[in-house]
């Protein structure tokens, strides 16, 4: 029974000194655009996103629809908290509706973003500030289910 306990430890270490895949979402609106004071926009659009926290390479798919004018350009700006302006992070390819890209990012931006302190603007012809927008939050769950799932395999072994 000592083994196995050991095994699951020396197994939990090794894993933790892995690079993580964080996930990351954002749902964006005319409500939030504008600083806060919305855009009277009905457009709506999401955001996937993740980060691997040893490479810093951001990868996202954003999709939008139903804005009032043409879209112009994309943005990942921050750090500021919802309802704040800030700069542009990363450019978002607004090509193609969903845009996908990815660009590498530096260790304080991965801060700010995983701090929930990045947020997507979608910039059109009718709202040149940006018609939509939404704040960028790490999803929480899969990491917990892993620390949930690793705990209950330690206990089964306890058990045994």
């Amino acid at each position: 029974m000592l083994k196995k306990l050991l095994t699951v430890a020396v197994l939990a270490f090794s894993v933790s000194s892995h690079a993580a895949i964080i996930n990351l979402t954002a749902t964006m609106d005319g409500a939030q655009a504008n600083a806060g004071a919305g855009t009277g926009s009905l457009g709506t659009g999401t955001a996937s996103m993740t980060l691997d926290d040893q490479t810093g390479l951001f990868s996202w798919t954003v999709q939008w629809t139903g804005l009032v004018g043409n879209v112009t350009v994309a943005h990942f700006h921050g750090p500021a908290l919802p309802g704040v302006n800030a700069g542009v992070q990363v450019p978002i390819d607004v090509g193609a509706n969903p845009s996908m890209g990815n660009q590498v990012i530096d260790a304080a931006q991965q801060a700010d973003l995983l701090a929930g302190l990045w947020y997507v603007n979608i910039h059109s012809d009718v709202n040149p500030g940006g018609e939509i927008r939404g704040q960028v939050n790490a999803v929480p769950l899969p990491a917990a289910a892993w620390l949930f799932g690793s705990a209950l395999l330690a206990l089964a072994g306890v058990k045994r």
